[in-house]
């Protein structure tokens, strides 16, 4: 095994903005385990490196390194080719490896060279290895491990603690029980290999939406595609751990191998989170498969389908109270649809309406012929009726409205609550603002005008947004925007 014990010094503490002020790098060569794990010669580097930019006085303070000490320092161009020579072929270790791999990555990528070492972080090394302890950041593990300091802050001296933590954990545990926390840890996932392996380092670990695209739709010549179909949308609590999981899962499925096998880019909507729910990322999921109608997704339904049974007076009845009453179809494009006391359902299709229709007839002994399920012969019993599953309404053995008073009441289960707010309102997840009316989801805003702005939108009644709030709206802080 190869390996590479990496700290670096910096100026702050953003690899975006800050830079490089030292680079410390212990290589050392370890024969093959069942051998005896044999140690070969350990090399020591360490260079100052001129950062270009100021150090901040409390930087200074905290590692000795001074402005003077890296104003005559090779700046980090001048260093690259050593430094990739070092950590060639090396697995690279770092405490908290994160900042110390970020920094690296984005000094290569400025002048436009790859760096992508496997990486092992001893902060999630000494986590699987001791998860009863609460801490694991490196002033702990030098007092745990009771390792000998030198040159605290310093790239080399932080080295070394690292390759002196490494040989303590080998003293202390089962050479195989820390391999097998170094496959976990370093287990990579298995990436398209038209993605942009650059993309995942900014995936967020927020809630969110993500989209796997493909091969972009041709269309017609000259027509400009506004919207091409996803390969995929999903919701995520954590967007990077969600997606990652797709990568490093994806030999388990021949669904997962086809995506991944399609997928050139990757994209991702945020949604504040917070909630225990995370509706924001569950509602901007079937929003967006109805909408953009990915490839891969099979579970949430196309609006059009969706239907509900209407209980209405039949033509030519006036008076209620001796009204007869029916059974019609009613959709989601209808204007009262979300308002409406009396809807049943929904259901995914007129289709599926009718089957459960039958059902709850069957198990109430209604009147299929009545309820327009069957023919029958005035005067004469429905089939149901022959075979003793109809109470006789069509035959007079029971009164329509006796007959309406248990339809009701076999119906009563299934009755759509209407929207129970006077137009739209917004919830908040983090700094999002996420707005609703009628059973729709209108979108995410980031501020309260811009939720306002959006509350004028129209949208049907979606199913898969009913279904997400009916139980849990009553319970929620709303803010009404109308």
């Amino acid at each position: 095994m190869r390996l590479a014990f990496v700290d670096l010094e910096t100026t702050g503490g953003s690899p975006v903005e800050d830079r490089i002020t030292e680079v410390g790098i212990i290589e050392v060569d370890l024969d093959d385990p069942e051998s005896g794990t044999t140690l070969q010669p350990v090399r020591e580097w360490s260079t100052l490196v001129n950062p270009e930019a100021p150090i901040p006085p409390f930087i200074e303070t905290l590692t000795g390194i001074t402005n003077a000490m890296v104003a005559d320092a090779p700046r980090f161009e001048d260093l690259a080719d050593d430094i990739l020579a070092r950590l060639d072929g090396r697995l690279f270790i770092a405490h908290n490896a994160r900042f110390d791999h970020g920094f690296l990555k984005n000094a290569f990528r400025r002048m436009e060279r790859t760096f992508r070492p496997p990486v092992l972080c001893t902060v999630r090394l000494s986590r699987k290895l001791y998860p009863g302890y609460l801490r694991h950041n490196l002033d702990t593990l030098i007092e745990r491990h009771r390792l000998v300091v030198d040159m605290r802050h310093r790239a080399l001296g932080d080295a070394r603690l690292l390759w002196q933590l490494w040989q303590r954990l080998h003293d202390a545990l089962p050479a195989e029980q820390i391999t097998a926390a170094i496959d976990q840890i370093t287990a990579r996932p298995s990436l398209p290999r038209h993605l942009d392996p650059d993309v995942l380092d900014t995936l967020p670990k927020s809630a969110g939406v993500y989209l796997f695209h493909g091969q972009p739709d041709g269309g017609e010549q000259g027509q400009h595609v506004e919207e091409p179909r996803p390969l995929y949308i999903g919701k995520a609590k954590n967007l990077r751990q969600r997606v990652m999981a797709h990568f490093t899962g994806d030999h388990l499925s021949a669904r997962e191998m086809e995506i991944s096998q399609q997928m050139t880019r990757l994209e991702w909507i945020e949604t504040g989170g917070g909630t225990q729910h995370d509706l924001g990322a569950l509602l901007t999921e079937a929003t967006l498969v109805k909408r953009r109608m990915p490839a891969y997704n099979r579970q949430l339904r196309k609006n059009e389908d969706v239907c509900a049974w209407r209980l209405v007076v039949a033509q030519g009845h006036v008076r209620l109270s001796k009204a007869r009453w029916k059974l019609a179809i009613a959709r989601p494009d209808d204007l009262f649809f979300a308002q409406d006391r009396d809807l049943y359902g929904p259901f995914a299709s007129p289709r599926q309406a009718g089957v459960a229709l039958r059902a709850i007839a069957e198990a109430h002994g209604l009147c299929p012929a009545l309820l327009k399920l069957e023919k029958a012969h005035p005067g004469k019993p429905c089939f149901s009726h022959q075979v003793k599953r109809c109470l006789g309404a069509c035959i007079g053995l029971e009164t329509v409205a006796e007959h309406t008073v248990r339809l009701k009441e076999a119906l009563a289960s299934k009755a759509i609550v209407p929207w129970p707010f006077d137009g739209a309102i917004a919830f908040r997840e983090g700094a999002a603002f996420h707005v609703l009316n009628g059973w729709a989801y209108l979108g995410m805003a980031t501020h309260p005008e811009s939720a306002r702005m959006l509350a004028v939108t129209t949208r049907p009644f979606d199913h898969d947004v009913y279904r997400l709030l009916v139980r849990r709206i009553g319970a929620m802080e709303v803010m009404r925007l109308w």
